[in-house]
């Protein structure tokens, strides 16, 4: 008979304990869950900005490449259009050295 109430008396504690063990595995379970979330939200929102800021950074070497193949291309135009005229002022300076002779 003393057996038996020690032994439910041992079953009832153990069952205490497990269920005491169970709440605290649970919260902190629910912390860690929590914690990951917001872990997570943080990141997704990191990835976003970098992505905004890649974006951005893209757009502007872009207008600036623009710009540049602009710039390029009206000196070759001013180049080509100088070679153009060149052999007439050429002749001009040479009719003049001609004439003065």
């Amino acid at each position: 008979m003393i057996t038996l109430i020690i032994g439910l008396s041992l079953s009832f504690v153990a069952i205490g304990v497990l269920y005491y063990l169970n709440n605290q595995i649970k919260k902190r379970l629910e912390r860690n869950n929590k914690a990951l979330l917001a872990l997570h939200k943080e990141f997704t929102q990191y990835q976003v900005s970098e992505e905004r800021s890649n974006e951005k950074e893209t757009a502007k070497r872009e207008i600036r490449f623009d710009n540049i193949a602009r710039s390029i291309k009206k000196n070759e135009e001013a180049i080509h259009s100088t070679n153009q005229r060149m052999p007439n002022e050429i002749k001009k300076c040479i009719k003049h050295i001609e004439l003065s002779r």
